[in-house]
């Protein structure tokens, strides 16, 4: 993704994981606490609203380490988000036990796209 869509996808995930956040404190809270599935709510938001701030802060690095590496971490991250958060939101609302082979697949992603950040901050010659 580009600098502009990482920045747009940033915005939008950071949106959504404040308002599911939100969501789930308050309207599901009793849904969530009698299923046993709160703990599972929380480290979805979590892990999307700490994706998010790491996609905010690819986006604008971008600018000063061109190249597509960085593009590809925006891109490996986000995919990271829907399959990781997206999964234990599913797991935790619906009674969709096999979306839990999505999480580890989602992780994947996520390290990958880390992994790739700093392989394009590491190599990157000048440094700023």
């Amino acid at each position: 993704m580009n600098q502009q869509n990482t920045l747009l996808t940033a915005a939008i995930f950071g949106c959504i994981s404040v308002a599911l956040g939100a969501f789930g404190a308050h309207a599901l809270k009793a849904t969530l606490t009698a299923s046993g599935r709160i703990d599972t709510y929380e480290l979805a938001v979590k892990y999307q609203f700490y994706h998010t701030l790491a996609l905010f802060a690819i986006g604008l690095v971008m600018s000063k380490v061109p190249g597509p590496a960085m593009m590809i971490s925006s891109t490996l991250i986000t995919i990271g988000v829907i399959l990781f958060s997206g999964s234990l939101y599913a797991l935790a609302l619906t009674s969709l036990r096999f979306v839990v082979f999505l999480t580890p697949v989602g992780g994947v992603f996520l390290v990958a796209g880390w992994a790739v950040a700093a392989y394009a901050i590491a190599t990157r010659k000048p440094w700023l």
